[in-house]
């Protein structure tokens, strides 16, 4: 039975940073498109017959061009039928060019050295706001030879999209403004309004909830300047700590000084202990980590000192003691459940 005792602390979070890495302009954002079309001059490397989809696109393309074939008769295999993606940045004007993403829903094998023919891409209002055409670059490689390896039914089309139809956004003739925060936080949101009104020496900022801050024009300023300037503003932010999980990779970020509150809990063979201690003392036979933390190995006991006890250091420990991600993973999530953990856990 391995025996874990850990000891623990809490630190402040609290970091100096720019109203714009914290908050977004209300109104201002990006906008995804998509759209249906086929890849063509693949080296029979497209969709079979099996995709009933593409052959009936390619017949309504060739008869969109007067030619009257029936779908049952086309045995072409340098065609592939893909979805095409993209993103419409904020203020983008006519005849701006973008890159697309394309991918294949059919059976293609490869979409390395197609053409994507010409693409109406759609918004989420069904209204058509670009057009989308070009090579497609798979990058790395497909076939023997030196390079990494690529993933061949999907691809880009660097500035293969081109804007016709503009996303209006009228910030200069407003008054007001609103911004919103990435994370929704009371306190976070009370910084944003001191530190805009501090600058301005006035009150040119408001929370009105826990995500958002309405900002009043100043009479001798365009509303383009003033955003210009709250955005450069330093604040104090609020990190709230969070544990993120990813199951699938077994992989585990989390802040180094989250604290773990005092409880036992066995997971196998493996007994963890919390409990204060104000010196870590090297155990007879052990191992020590560093300044603030030892390895009891005889024991499989774990000391660090009173402050140093966070997720940082028991996951270090658990794996010199040999715990697999799964079972650190497993640990951590019934360790939240239990209260020890306050951050947030989130598993993606």
């Amino acid at each position: 039975m391995k025996i874990l005792t850990l000891f623990l602390f809490l630190v402040t979070t609290l970091f100096a940073t720019k109203i714009n890495d914290v908050a977004n302009i209300v109104g201002v954002r990006d906008n995804q498109l998509i759209g249906y079309s086929l890849v063509v001059g693949l080296r029979k490397t497209g969709d079979g017959t099996t995709s009933k989809f593409t052959l009936q696109s390619i017949a309504n393309m060739l008869k969109s061009m007067n030619i009257d074939m029936r779908p049952i008769d086309i045995k072409s295999k340098n065609v592939a039928a893909v979805v095409v993606t993209a993103t419409l940045k904020p203020f983008a004007r006519q005849g701006d060019k973008f890159d697309i993403v394309v991918s294949s829903i059919g059976d293609a094998k490869s979409l390395e050295g197609g053409t994507l023919l010409m693409t109406p891409l759609k918004g989420v209002d069904g209204k058509i706001y670009a057009l989308a055409q070009g090579s497609v670059s798979i990058g790395g490689r497909n076939v023997k030879g030196a390079g990494s390896e690529s993933h061949p039914t999907s691809g880009m089309v660097y500035e293969g999209g081109l804007v016709e139809r503009e996303v209006n956004i009228d910030l200069y003739n407003q008054t007001y403004a609103h911004l919103s925060l990435k994370e929704s936080n009371f306190q976070n949101a009370v910084a944003v309004q001191k530190a805009i009104n501090k600058f301005y020496n006035s009150q040119v900022a408001v929370a009105i909830d826990s995500r958002t801050i309405k900002l009043k024009r100043p009479q001798n300023k365009s509303m383009i300047e003033f955003l210009a300037e709250v955005q450069d503003i330093d604040m104090n932010y609020k990190v709230s700590n969070k544990i993120i999980i990813n199951e699938r990779t077994g992989t585990i970020v989390a802040g180094v000084g989250i604290e773990i509150k005092p409880i036992m809990l066995t997971h196998g063979e493996i007994t963890i202990k919390i409990s204060e201690k104000e010196s870590v003392v090297k155990p007879a036979g052990g191992m020590q980590v560093d300044k603030n933390m030892a390895i009891g190995l005889n024991e499989n006991e774990l000391y660090t000192r009173k402050g140093t006890t966070t997720v940082a250091n028991l996951v270090r420990s658990l794996q010199k003691l040999g715990a697999t991600p799964k079972d650190i993973i497993s640990i951590l999530e019934t360790m939240k459940s239990a209260g020890s953990i306050s951050a947030e856990l989130k598993v993606i």
